[in-house]
């Protein structure tokens, strides 16, 4: 495994994923603008050294009624008028195929500086039109036909299949959830983290914690979320001539050290009967985080402090688990009742309360998750900082495993 041409991470910005921007009057361009101009603040640059453009955005065509949305750079800066801009959809994992492409970029010497801007409108809308625009990412006509929310549906099927090969206890899905809405109380930019909860809401009562579909419950889901995270991207020249203006040192400056991308069949149904013979449900998961833990000059996902993953459901990052190798297969619930992803616990998962706690603006995920990688390996994560962050690794997932990619994002 080549290791990777080395990518800095200048700066970031992220929304309140609290915030419900129709309520406020304001549209996918102003929640674009202002994430823009924070981000390049934040890296302290000016807009005119950004080169390149790339966009992650799932569904602004249904939710929006907006396309071509790399446009919007030049109104936001008049210096980025003539910016060469793309916009990549994957579903969920949107926001990673961009910084994947803002990556290649760098590497092939095209660019020095890339802004990946990753966002989604999501609450303008009733939540049974936005379960159906989000259902696009299965194979319309074809799977999740016979339900009222497909993604519930889909990862009910995911919750069944672990069941069925290794045994599954709800009482260790509930645990996920309830530390990432635990997690989220931290985090300033979190949707949740003024949330309350009755006792018994992390639990199989049908009142506290109602079925949504087949035995995902409330809880186990990930939040419906407006927001948009950015990150300023630039190679090792950019980033040292950076340093230097800044009087830090090049260390100092947080580089995804590795990457990992791999897709699947789109039907669910497809991915599970092609790994029955596999210990693991999604083998190409777990390809995708060994690659990049490799990549970045690491053996195993111990050797690194930490994840932030995909929590949709609580059992996609119950997956995450034993697909990182932190578990044997089917183990996940051992690291869970150990105590071990608790920010406190010896491999941390989801400090900023991930997709349960911190919320799921689709496109923006990826990038969110890097960013807060970025973060933690700098020091800058705030209220919920980890004690020991060096290395971080991230797991984005788009649909039920179709597109999965995974960075390792670090210092030194």
């Amino acid at each position: 495994m080549k290791p990777s041409a080395p990518v800095y991470i200048l700066g970031g910005s992220q929304t309140d994923f609290a915030r419900n921007w129709a309520r406020e009057g304001l549209g996918l361009y102003d929640m674009f603008a202002e994430t823009l101009r924070e981000a390049v603040g934040n890296a302290d640059i000016e807009p005119g050294e950004i080169q390149v453009g790339h966009v992650g955005n799932f569904v602004a065509e249904l939710f929006a009624g907006q396309g071509l949305i790399g446009g919007f750079f030049g109104h936001v800066y008049p210096e980025l008028a003539m910016l060469p801009t793309s916009r990549h959809e994957a579903a969920c994992a949107s926001g990673s195929i961009a910084i994947l492409s803002a990556m290649r970029d760098i590497e092939a010497g095209h660019y020095d500086t890339a802004c990946v801007l990753g966002l989604e409108l999501m609450r303008n809308v009733d939540g049974k039109t936005g379960a159906e625009y989000l259902g696009s990412a299965t194979w319309a006509g074809r799977e999740a036909t016979d339900c009222e929310f497909p993604w519930p549906f889909m990862f009910d099927r995911i919750t069944r299949e672990y069941d069925a090969r290794y045994g599954i206890d709800s009482e260790h899905l509930n645990s996920i959830a309830q530390i990432n809405f635990g997690n989220a109380k931290d985090n300033p930019r979190a949707q949740t983290r003024n949330w309350r909860f009755a006792e018994g809401a992390f639990s199989c009562d049908d009142e506290l914690n109602p079925v949504i579909e087949g035995c995902v419950r409330k809880q186990d889901c990930g939040q419906i979320t407006d927001g948009a995270a950015c990150l300023i991207l630039a190679g090792e020249d950019k980033a040292r001539q950076h340093a230097a203006r800044l009087g830090i040192k090049l260390t100092d400056i947080p580089r995804i050290k590795g990457w990992g991308h791999r897709s699947a069949p789109l039907l669910l149904e497809e991915k599970l009967a092609r790994s029955a013979g596999d210990r693991l449900v999604f083998p190409h998961a777990n390809k995708t985080m060994v690659e990049a833990i490799l990549r970045a000059g690491f053996r195993h996902v111990t050797d690194l402090d930490g994840l932030e993953t995909h929590d949709c459901f609580s059992v996609t990052e119950y997956m995450a688990i034993d697909h990182s190798g932190l578990t044997a297969p089917g183990e996940s619930w051992k690291a869970v009742e150990a105590g071990r992803i608790t920010r406190d616990g010896d491999f941390p998962i989801n400090p900023s309360g991930g997709l349960i706690g911190l919320g799921h603006p689709v496109g923006a995920t990826g990038v969110r998750m890097v960013l807060d990688c970025a973060r933690q390996v700098s020091g800058r994560a705030g209220g919920y900082q980890l004690p020991k962050a060096e290395n971080m690794l991230t797991f984005n997932v788009g649909g039920s495993t179709t597109t999965c990619a995974s960075f390792v994002v670090g210092v030194g």
